[in-house]
Parts: structure tokens; C-alpha cells; sequence
């Protein structure tokens, strides 16, 4: 069931990338929008702001006062310690709680094909609150378990109503900050060969302004447990740098299989990809990546109308 009042919505973190997106989208809406975050930046026209360190239960405590929220938007949970104390400070305080989750809790599945949200049940998940999760290199080099609990926090129980969008890799927007298209032009430049297992798989993406638009969507929503989110038909390494090679003079790319060591961001020694129908029998409707795919690279390499 879809809530066609105005919303009140606290969107975690969102000042930079998807999350001012989705903020603009909330707002267009017609929804108020409310942003946490530590105050590194303002926000936009016409949304409130709130300035705390969501790791501190008390600062965070603080800062909401007695305010309560229709849903909240979390952009910026990354482990199992966030989310509970996420679940302590928010309980009673929303209707419903949005995470925005990842890929990478599927890191083990590998299958061609399509992985469905099933793959990977938080109830199933087991969670350890004692692992070194403040340790910046313990958390990226965990960082599909870090969602995996984080994911399995949220979920356990029914009176915390949540969703887990889990998001694929995305590609778009000319303040695209990863460098992993850039890394691909550069290559092409300078002739300097594109690193690739010696077996790769393709991957699912999504256009960042398409997973802005479900973010927003699923913050109407009352839908519960994970959610894949992914544009349609998985690309190949190769389909990107064809897309890639578009804007460069002169541009091919020329592939170097290895067997071990790093690769190039996107390709992969296994498939990443991730079955939408779940989305779709839910209301929403994704486009097919090849269609967004050159506009996407072209506003990120700076090429775009």
C-alpha cells in the first residue's frame, strides 16, 4: 500500500551522490525531508538539518529531541554496532526504516544466474557486535559482512518494520567520486592494458538517478525484508569500455587476462549479478542498463549534453 499524504522523512547521511538525489526526488514529492548528518555541509533549500554522529547514542539521541518520522532513509549504515544502536534510538520514533544496503552481501554466492534476495536471509545471518567494526581496514576489507549484519540487525523481530534496498553497482551523474570509469579512460589514453580475470563475469548495474527514484519510491512504501535493486541485463567489462572508448580520441581497450592480483574496478572472477522480479512485483519498474548506459559514462567522463 502505497501512503499518499506527505511524509516525514529523515534521510541518514545524503550530501553527496545518490543521497542528494534522492533528497531532491523526496522533496519533489512534496514530502518533508529532514538530514542527519555531522555538518560537514548544508542542505539543500527547503530541508531541515539535524547535526550529530550517528555512532553516538547520545549525540544522535540529542539531536532528534522528540521528533518522530514517518520513515527513515539510512545512507550510511555499514555495520551490525550501527544498526543496533540505530534500532534502539528509532524504535517508536518511525513507522518504517529504510537501509540502504549492497552487492557485496551476495560475495559468496556465484552463480550465473540471477541471485534473488533469498540467497542471502538476514534472519540466517550470524552477528558478532565484537569484531574490530570501528577499525577502518577491518571494515573495508569486511564490507559486504559489515551489511550482512548490519542487514540482520535491523530485521530481526517484526516490531521494527525495515527494508534492506540492496543496491548493484552504480554508474552516472558527473560527480560520480569512485574514479572507476575515469580509470578505464586513462588506460585507454595511454595504451596502458586493462587488467581482467582470466575468467570474467559480467555484473548488474544501476543509473544513479534509477536508484534514486526506488529509494524514494521505497520511502512510500510499506514493504519489508530485503530488496534487490538493479537496472535490467548484466554488462560486461568489455560493454563498458565500448561505451568507455566513445569519448576518447583514439580510444580501444586493450584487455590483459591475469589469473591472480588485482583486476580493473569493474570485472569480476565472479557473476554480480542480481535478480529484480522482487522489485517489480512490488510496483517498480527498472529500465534496461544498455539503454542509460552511454549517457551515464558520458556525464561521468564529462562528455555529457
Amino acid at each position: 500500500m502505497v501512503m499518499e499524504k506527505a511524509l516525514e522523512v529523515l534521510v541518514i547521511g545524503g550530501n553527496r551522490y545518490v543521497g542528494k538525489r534522492l533528497i531532491a526526488r523526496l522533496l519533489a514529492d512534496g514530502h518533508r525531508v529532514t538530514v542527519l548528518n555531522r555538518g560537514s555541509s548544508p542542505p539543500p533549500a527547503g530541508v531541515a538539518r539535524l547535526v550529530a554522529d550517528r555512532d553516538d547514542e547520545r549525540s544522535l539521541t540529542g539531536a532528534l529531541g522528540s521528533r518522530v518520522f514517518d520513515v527513515v532513509v539510512d545512507q550510511v549504515c555499514y555495520t551490525p554496532r550501527q544498526a543496533a544502536l540505530a534500532r534502539r534510538v528509532f524504535a517508536g520514533r518511525t513507522r518504517r526504516y529504510v537501509m540502504t544496503s549492497t552487492v557485496e552481501v551476495y560475495e559468496f554466492e556465484d552463480s550465473p544466474a540471477l541471485v534473488r534476495e533469498e540467497a542471502v536471509e538476514p534472519s540466517t545471518v550470524a552477528v558478532d557486535l565484537g569484531l574490530p567494526w570501528d577499525d577502518p581496514a577491518f571494515l573495508e576489507a569486511h564490507y559486504g559482512e559489515g551489511k550482512r549484519q548490519a542487514e540482520a540487525v535491523l530485521a530481526a523481530g517484526r516490531e521494527f518494520p525495515s527494508t534492506a534496498v540492496r543496491v548493484a553497482h552504480v554508474l552516472g551523474g558527473d560527480d560520480d567520486f569512485t574514479g572507476r570509469l575515469a580509470h578505464y579512460a586513462e588506460r585507454m589514453r595511454t595504451g596502458e592494458p586493462i587488467a581482467i580475470p582470466a575468467v570474467n563475469r559480467p555484473a548488474t548495474y544501476v543509473y544513479v538517478e534509477e536508484i534514486a527514484r526506488f529509494l524514494a519510491w521505497a520511502a512510500g512504501e510499506d514493504f519489508t525484508g530485503p530488496v534487490n535493486a538493479a537496472s535490467h541485463g548484466a554488462l560486461t567489462t568489455e560493454e563498458l569500455c565500448e561505451a568507455v572508448a566513445a569519448h576518447v580520441p583514439g580510444g580501444r581497450a586493450v584487455f590483459r587476462p591475469v589469473e591472480v592480483g588485482e583486476v580493473s574496478p569493474f570485472s569480476f572472477r565472479r557473476s554480480y549479478g542480481m535478480d529484480n522480479a522482487r522489485a517489480a512485483r512490488l510496483g517498480f519498474s527498472f529500465t534496461d542498463a544498455r539503454q542509460w548506459l552511454p549517457h551515464a559514462v558520458a556525464e561521468t567522463l564529462g562528455k555529457g549534453d
